[in-house]
């Protein structure tokens, strides 16, 4: 199952490293000719293009996050100055949360397609996509991977259990792309309602994303429901997958689409393999995209070794945190700055605090809000605060708890993580 997708995963490490400084210089070249921002970005700090020439060269220029590339489209509409070329040769837009507007120029769009071809998606394949198609790219670019590799793509994005349950029962499917949340709740709902699903499901492998693949629920999965799970680690404003699992299952190979670097969040210098630190990534697939060095906010470290699957990319050993206020719920990210902007709508909420607990494998995202002096709770008001919140994310709430003024500390975090993850 290990053939490659192509030759590129088993480059030599000087092979490699010509490759991608090749690369990086011609979309740092691009970038700096074809999108304003990075230009005044580089022109503000005194890099000229010719400076980058390696991918040791990139500590030279600052890292962006999903809350300037949010800015910089509310300042520059519609793209905040990262893209490159005419607007009539646009095919595509993707809208992902903030919202943040990324447009495409090709039709095909194989991005995905090496992490699930190491995950052994094939012709034959039978696979249900369980990710969103609305307002999100996340659908469509598994789905164009999927079909990359061969596979037929049941079409089914976010919705119904019952639904789901019922096509993946009636079209023999025997793939699974979603979160491995999702899967296992599915899996409960047949037994719970009295179903077998060792007798009557075929699903063998599963392909996951968005959130954390614990090794408790990894080992659940494989061992109890002989599903062989593989995880790929994607963000949306770069545009793909960073990183992907092979049959070894010993961390994530690195795309070669992408410069991915590890480096210290504070002051953005790249740390070596081993050492833990923030994701940075530039891409380079997408010749109209001229974002350099954006910062994920989550944490990881490179790993070097001879994976015994032949590719020879470094990899990343999973996700270790995250190093900003930001937080993935159910696969996508919420950003406080947005609640705020949101909340500031509903006069009657001061401070606020997101919690994100785990209840067995499903995330929960509770909204606390500290009410202003003399305002009284009530469901109108609860809401209110919910459509607000709605209209700013995707990831729905929970629950909303309305408390009295004083109860949030001025210095209390904007958000309260309180997810085990073994």
């Amino acid at each position: 199952m290990d053939q490659h997708y192509d030759k590129l995963e088993s480059m030599t490490a000087a092979e490699r490293k010509v490759y991608m400084d090749g690369r990086l210089r011609t979309a740092v070249s691009r970038a700096y000719r074809g999108a304003p921002a990075s230009r005044a970005m580089m022109l503000e700090t005194g890099v000229r293009p010719s400076e980058i020439k390696t991918v040791a060269d990139l500590e030279k220029l600052p890292i962006s996050r999903k809350t300037d590339l949010i800015d910089s489209q509310k300042l520059a509409p519609p793209y905040g100055g990262y893209y490159i070329g005419k607007p009539e040769e646009i095919e595509r837009i993707f809208v992902s949360p903030g919202p943040v507007y990324e447009p495409l120029h090709s039709s095909k769009i194989e991005w995905f397609a090496r992490s699930f071809w190491a995950a052994g998606f094939r012709k034959g394949d039978i696979v249900i996509n369980t990710f969103t198609y609305h307002l999100s790219p996340a659908g469509t670019l598994f789905q164009e991977g999927l079909r990359d590799c061969g596979a037929t793509v049941i079409v089914a994005g976010a919705g119904n259990t019952d639904i789901h349950i019922k096509t993946i029962k009636d079209l023999s499917v025997n793939a699974f792309v979603g979160t491995p949340s999702y899967l296992m709740s599915l899996i409960k709902k047949i037994e719970e309602t009295g179903g077998d699903y060792r007798k009557d499901y075929r699903i063998n492998k599963a392909w996951f994303t968005g959130e954390m693949l614990s090794p408790s629920i990894r080992k659940v999965l494989e061992s109890d429901y002989g599903i062989d799970t593989y995880q790929a680690y994607a963000v949306t404003e770069p545009g793909g997958a960073l990183a992907y699992e092979c049959s070894d299952k010993s961390g994530l190979h690195l795309m070669d689409d992408y410069v991915i670097e590890i480096v210290d969040p504070l002051t953005g210098k790249q740390l070596p393999p081993g050492e833990v630190g923030e994701v940075v990534v530039t891409p380079l697939h997408n010749p109209h995209w001229g974002l350099l060095r954006f910062g994920t906010g989550d944490l990881s470290k490179m790993l070097i070794d001879n994976c015994p699957c032949g590719r020879t990319a470094p990899k990343l050993a999973g996700l270790l945190g995250r190093s900003g206020e930001a937080v993935k719920v159910r696969g996508m990210f919420v950003v406080p700055k947005q609640v705020e902007t949101a909340l500031a709508a509903v006069a009657e909420v001061g401070r606020f605090q997101l919690v994100v607990r785990r209840n067995g494998t499903r995330d929960e995202l509770t909204l606390i809000t500290e009410l202003k002096s003399g305002v009284t709770a009530n469901l109108e008001l609860q809401n209110r605060i919910e459509s607000v919140f709605q209209k700013t994310s995707i990831v729905k709430l929970d629950s909303v708890v309305l408390l009295p003024p004083g109860t949030i500390a001025a210095d209390a975090k904007p958000v309260i993580d309180e997810r085990k993850w073994d």
